[in-house]
């Protein structure tokens, strides 16, 4: 016979333990005359049966139940699926974990990060040690901050050749301008790459320019093919982040980006530019956007996946509306703009992927362009030509 502290040690529990075991009616010692309670080998046993009933994570009520009675399946199904969920949510906890000590992918965790909460994504990535421009280029391009320079060495090996970096093309550039009630005499156009609108700004208006993007190497070439072509002496060229421009509000009267401001989200883009436009001055911005209700599973997985905050041309124009902005008009551009990027894009990666085999960036431009020859129609660049609202 055991008293109650030696059945604790017997059984390798606390004191305070058995006796609430005791009060829930699952064991039953036998008091003695002086007030003591004595516990037997058959309580010994019992009280290893409930341990091995809750190593299956049932709890105690399940572990009553099933000492006074026969054993219900529905709950140890119950119990199964619930310990299922547990281990798939540990396993996850497990692959975050590996994944940030940088053995593995972190892909996948920072394509849903940037979905829930792009900005303090970002802010995060800062803080691991990302400058502001490969912040972004982590955000959009490579997605993952373990094979990020690897990934953005292959992404340049591809476009540094190339003449333009997204769908676009004069026509539509000039369109839009054309467009504008009035000439602007002061542009800024935001995310301008190698160039294409801001060139054809200058050439086509007398306005001062500032030119801005993230990417010293595609203003210098910018800036020799302004040079060439006699254009440079309006234009000024500006390495900076977009999401923090370094201008005094109501510096320009016309805000220009094409294809751009998705990097910092549409929204983001509508507000913040705002307060850099004077009164009833004007932003054109370029955007991709769904042209169906219905489109393809393919491609709206993908571009889940590539741009989240895709939407239809009514969203956008009520974000537009909302953030204080007149609408003057909005087109969808021609195919010519995508055939003018893509088939360039798609002719260059033929030329270099043998020499980059594995390469992730390459396996990424392969599915985009796949999509584009699929699903074109589907979605679409779409310009929207605004007004800055009183």
């Amino acid at each position: 016979m055991y008293r109650i502290s030696e059945l604790a040690d017997k059984v390798g529990l606390s004191r305070s333990t058995l006796l609430y075991y005791e009060k829930q009616g699952l064991l039953r010692g036998s008091r003695q005359t002086n007030g003591y309670r004595l516990y037997s080998d058959k309580d010994v046993q019992q009280l290893h049966l409930l341990q091995q009933l809750q190593s299956g994570g049932l709890t105690l009520k399940e572990c009553k139940s099933f000492l006074d009675s026969k054993v219900q399946r529905a709950v140890l199904e119950k119990r199964l699926q619930r310990l299922d969920e547990d281990i798939a949510q540990k396993q996850q906890a497990r692959e975050l974990l590996v994944a940030l000590l940088g053995q593995s992918s972190l892909r996948i965790w920072h394509q849903q990060t940037d979905k829930l909460a792009p900005d303090a994504h970002l802010e995060w990535l800062k803080q691991q040690g990302f400058n502001e421009q490969q912040a972004l280029h982590l955000k959009w391009l490579s997605k993952d901050m373990n094979e990020h320079d690897q990934y953005m060495a292959d992404f340049m090996t591809v476009f540094q050749t190339l003449e333009r970096w997204g769908p676009g093309c004069d026509a539509d550039s000039l369109k839009a301008l054309l467009t504008l009630p009035t000439i602007p005499s002061k542009i800024i156009d935001i995310g301008c790459g190698k160039g294409f609108s801001t060139r054809l700004l200058a050439k086509h208006t007398l306005a001062e320019i500032v030119a801005v993007d993230n990417e010293q190497s595609a203003l210098d070439e910018l800036g020799e093919r302004l040079a060439e072509q006699g254009l440079d002496t309006r234009v000024t060229l500006s390495c900076a982040s977009m999401t923090d421009l370094p201008f005094t509000p109501e510096s320009f009267d016309c805000i220009w980006s094409e294809g751009s401001a998705y990097i910092m989200g549409i929204e983001q883009a509508l507000t913040q530019w705002r307060k850099l436009l004077t009164n009833r001055g004007y932003m054109v911005v370029s955007d991709l956007i769904w042209l169906t209700d219905n489109p393809s599973q393919e491609a709206v997985a993908f571009w889940e996946g590539e741009y989240p905050d895709m939407q239809t041309i009514e969203k956008r124009l009520s974000q537009m509306r909302q953030a204080g902005f007149e609408v003057i008009d909005h087109f969808t551009l021609r195919e010519q703009a995508w055939h003018d990027y893509y088939q360039p894009l798609k002719a260059r990666v033929a030329e270099v992927k043998a020499s980059m085999p594995k390469s992730n960036a390459i396996a990424d431009i392969e599915r985009e362009i796949a999509i584009y020859e699929h699903y074109l129609g589907e979605f679409g660049y779409r310009m929207f030509v605004l007004r800055k609202g009183a």
